[in-house]
């Protein structure tokens, strides 16, 4: 089903580590919450992930190691985003897709995050899997965001 329903899905894009959160997006209409691997142990990834999906709402699962990868696939994420941003040193690596696409869990969405300003970055994703982009700064910083869009779409 798509999110959205008629209007542009939303996602609650933030460092979320407690239910309250989730019932405060729920509440502001998101139909979606990021779940940051690397900031939740596994028992409170777990517990989101639920809480998400009592809510009605889907979660993104971010994941930038074949570690984090695996803990996405223990929990049973439906949707998996590969963050080509490390969160530690904040340096950009499109390669990061690349290398961990192929150890997304088979039934899995995935979605390629961060650094991603041009067609060919899309396509080089799509080549790997990846059904979904996130784009940010990218975006932000374009003069006509829908010709941004158009373009990153191949229209």
């Amino acid at each position: 089903e798509e999110l959205g329903a008629g209007r542009p899905g939303l996602l609650r894009k933030d460092f979320l580590i407690d239910e309250y959160q989730l019932l405060e997006a729920r509440a502001h209409g998101a139909d979606a919450v990021l779940l940051i691997v690397a900031c939740l142990d596994d028992e409170a990834l777990e517990r989101l992930l639920a809480c998400s999906r009592e809510l009605g709402m889907e979660a993104m699962v971010e994941v930038n190691s074949a570690e984090e990868m695996e803990r996405a696939g223990a929990v049973g994420a439906r949707l998996v985003g590969i963050n080509n941003r490390d969160l530690r040193s904040f340096n950009v690596d499109l390669g990061t897709t690349d290398r961990l696409a192929g150890g997304a869990p088979e039934t899995a969405l995935l979605a390629a995050l961060s650094g991603i300003s041009t067609r060919e970055d899309v396509a080089r994703f799509e080549e790997v899997g990846a059904k979904a982009v996130l784009v940010g700064e990218a975006l932000m910083r374009a003069d006509d965001p829908a010709a941004m869009i158009a373009e990153l779409r191949g229209r």
